[in-house]
């Protein structure tokens, strides 16, 4: 029988340690990601904190993948190597998957191929077989960025159209959830409330401001200094979820509004009726299940677990590249 053709993937952003192995049809062989340890009260991570957690884990990783996998059978390894594709992005955290992967890549005579942590999500949800020009809306932890993304033969080249010219929608989420004393990333607890109460009553106890979309961007702050003063006032705390969810319903419509409004003018201004979202507060449950009552746009997550942080994409990538 002819050995398998495998493809090794390595991410190492900000919170998540992850590595993944896909075979010559894409599918998943071996996935492992696991968020950061962040102390409790704290809203992230010092990078010299992340790297270690990263340097730390990811041998253990790569034995279990080679427990479950042959080494003879990988073709080649992907990592990312930055946060964005562009000139100066940069985060000494994507340096622990960069030594790992080089250090493979020499130790078991393989390509190694370079992609952004950005692309990483594009390829985790987006169909290798797509073509043309697509929005991305990419909603992870540190980043609310809406682009118009298309295959090209590096990965995905991308332009950003809009997004949130200060904090990002997880950070909002985050910010809320450690002031009511939830650990960090907050955002899967909050998420539990508001799925919960999403059809319920549709009251609007915070008050949130309308918000501006000028040319795809927008701005949290005041609506986050909102929602934590109300939090305050209110004396709010995870030790009375029922008391959360008429707020936490309103910030979870407030979120999918905007994301509706933002998506429906990119659709108009760039003739583009596909977006596709990814990124952890993709995999939110409630503001997926908000959104997919919009009809007139063909907006599409990706599975949950892929959304988030993960290397199944930069494997995808690898295979693309090294097939190419």
């Amino acid at each position: 029988m002819a050995d398998r053709r495998l493809f090794l993937g390595i991410d190492t952003s900000n919170y998540k340690t992850s590595l993944a192995v896909i075979d010559d049809s894409a599918s998943i062989v071996f996935e492992k990601s696991e968020l950061l340890e962040v102390k409790p009260g704290s809203r992230g991570l010092r990078q010299s904190e992340a790297f270690y957690q990263h340097s730390m884990r990811l041998p253990g990783y790569i034995e279990e993948a080679l427990d479950a996998v042959p080494a003879s059978d990988i073709k080649a390894i992907g990592y990312s190597a930055r946060p964005r594709r562009q000139q100066g992005s940069y985060m000494p955290c994507f340096n622990a998957g960069i030594n790992t992967a080089k250090t493979l890549s020499a130790a078991l005579s393989l390509p190694a191929y370079s992609f952004s942590h950005q692309e990483g999500h594009a390829a985790a949800i987006i169909p290798q077989d797509e073509k043309g020009l697509l929005v991305f809306m990419h909603l992870s932890g540190g980043t609310t960025e809406f682009l118009l993304c298309e295959l090209d033969d590096k990965g995905y080249g991308m332009e950003i159209a809009g997004g949130t010219k200060d904090i990002s929608f997880g950070q909002l989420l985050d910010r809320a959830g450690v002031a009511l004393g939830y650990p960090f990333p907050a955002g899967r607890y909050l998420d539990e409330i508001a799925l919960e109460h999403i059809e319920g009553d549709p009251s609007k106890p915070i008050g949130f401001p309308r918000i501006r979309i000028d040319d795809g961007y927008f701005n949290l702050s005041g609506p986050e200094t909102k929602l934590l003063k109300y939090i305050e006032e209110q004396g709010l705390s995870a030790d009375d979820p029922g008391a959360l969810a008429p707020a936490i319903s309103e910030l979870f419509r407030y979120i999918a509004d905007i994301l509706s409004s933002s998506a429906w003018y990119l659709s108009e201004k760039h003739g583009i009726k596909r977006i596709y979202m990814a990124g952890g507060v993709a995999s939110s449950a409630a503001i997926r299940k908000l959104i997919g009552n919009i009809s007139g746009l063909d907006i599409r997550f990706g599975d949950p677990v892929l959304s988030g942080d993960n290397a199944v994409g930069i494997a995808r990538l690898a295979k693309r590249i090294h097939d190419s």
